[in-house]
């Protein structure tokens, strides 16, 4: 999802300057959007049959509501983005060249329209909103413009699609200075690189305000246990500090050697320096998450590298500007190493969301505990998921070798140095 929108912007640059360089730009990362495209569609389907297999007490309770977004989901992304995916990798001789333009644009709506309605899913699941009880006691949608515009559905939305781009630019930069690096496709290095770089900076400030202050907030305010345990904050407190660096120790009720920022979680939270932040000790023990060390980690890995993609592209974007960047080897050795850490945010980010609700599965309506399916052994699943993680392993060694195998070939014939 994050390429999507950057491939627009190089087939832009392409069509208003007549650049035969940025419509190559363009048709090499759309080969390697489609490889994505491709190994997200295969890997993903399993995760719809998993509603009906190992989930199906949830499904039954709340298929009623979330089918809806699923099954939107699935139309944008099979129809919409697929269709006119095929139409700009193989369709260029056969469009105007406005016409292949809008086909990079609705291969970018497609692909962000799905994004939004996964995300209006595990929204509702953090933040039901828009139901109502069935006489058998499932829920069923009341309002599916409720459902759609769910408040944490914009900001998790936002900052999803944030943490999407950056990496999509951070790939983007790190290509670019791969091929400076190794004096392949100069041009196209640079494009990618400048490209990158802008994006990046942008985006990463962004990760951070207004889309992590807004969806750190909407945590704050609906599900307090959950900041608690992201924070480790043990015990409730006016003026409560932020953690840097630390080991939460559960059993203690303390945090080991910790670095921290004094009065700053009430302020980042409530915008007050005094004011009170509850802690785990408000909340009953049972609807603590239930992997705290983890969900501590998570988030803190999460903020922490964020922060140092800020630091990265201000560096970067200050060398862009000094004409400096395309030949300072020490900066894109930088960025070509860095091109695994958003893939690992982006991770960290989602481990976050998903243990943060626990031991909620639907938020203050079912527990985790209630909506797996009871004939399901766990040595069935256990059997399942070893399968699942060789499958999904080969799958991604063929997506590296693939991925690797385009930037072999490069984006245009021959090394630009010979136009």
């Amino acid at each position: 999802m994050g390429l999507a929108p950057l491939i627009v912007v190089l087939k832009t640059l392409g069509l208003r300057r007549n650049d035969e360089i940025y419509n190559q730009a363009a048709r090499f990362w759309a080969r390697i959007f489609g490889i994505n495209f491709v190994t997200g569609v295969v890997t993903g389907i399993p995760m719809e049959f998993q509603f009906g297999t190992n989930w199906s007490h949830f499904s039954r309770f709340a298929g009623g509501v979330i089918g809806q977004t699923l099954a939107m989901e699935g139309m944008f992304a099979f129809f919409l983005e697929s269709a006119f995916l095929g139409l700009f990798l193989y369709g260029e001789k056969r469009l105007s060249p406005r016409a292949h333009w809008w086909s990079a644009v609705a291969v970018c709506l497609g692909s962000w329209l799905s994004g939004y309605f996964i995300i209006a899913t595990d929204a509702w699941m953090q933040n039901p909103v828009g139901y109502e009880r069935a006489p058998d006691g499932s829920v069923q949608l009341r309002s599916f413009w409720e459902l759609v515009l769910n408040p944490w559905a914009w900001w998790q939305y936002a900052h999803n699609m944030s943490g999407a781009v950056i990496t999509g630019a951070f790939v983007m930069a790190s290509v670019g200075a791969f091929y400076l690096l190794s004096a392949k496709y100069k041009e196209h290095g640079q494009i990618f690189l400048r490209t990158g770089v802008l994006t990046g900076c942008i985006f990463s400030i962004l990760q951070v305000f207004p889309t992590g202050d807004g969806q750190g907030r909407m945590v704050a305010h609906n599900q307090p246990v959950t900041l608690a345990a992201m924070e480790a904050l043990f015990t409730s407190q006016p003026g409560a500090p932020l953690v840097i660096i630390g080991q939460p120790d559960v059993e203690g009720r303390k945090i080991d050697n910790p670095l921290l920022v004094p009065k700053m979680l009430s302020f980042l939270t409530y915008r007050r320096w005094q004011a009170r932040v509850e802690g785990l000790d408000q909340f009953p023990e049972r609807f603590w998450p239930q992997n705290i060390p983890l969900l501590y980690f998570s988030y803190h890995i999460m903020v922490g590298l964020g922060t140092v993609f800020i630091a990265i592209m201000l560096v970067c974007v200050f060398l862009l500007w000094r004409g400096k960047l395309f030949e300072a080897r020490w900066m894109l050795w930088i960025l070509l190493l860095s091109l695994p850490f958003p893939y690992i945010a982006n991770t960290a980010g989602w481990m976050t969301a998903e243990l943060g609700r626990q031991p909620w599965l639907v938020y203050g309506l079912m527990l985790t505990a209630d909506g797996y399916s009871k004939t399901v052994s766990a040595g069935n699943g256990m059997f399942t998921l070893l399968g699942f993680m060789g499958i999904y392993m080969v799958l991604g060694i063929l997506f590296l070798f693939l991925v690797h195998r385009e930037i072999e070939h490069g984006p245009a014939a021959e090394p630009a140095s010979a136009h």
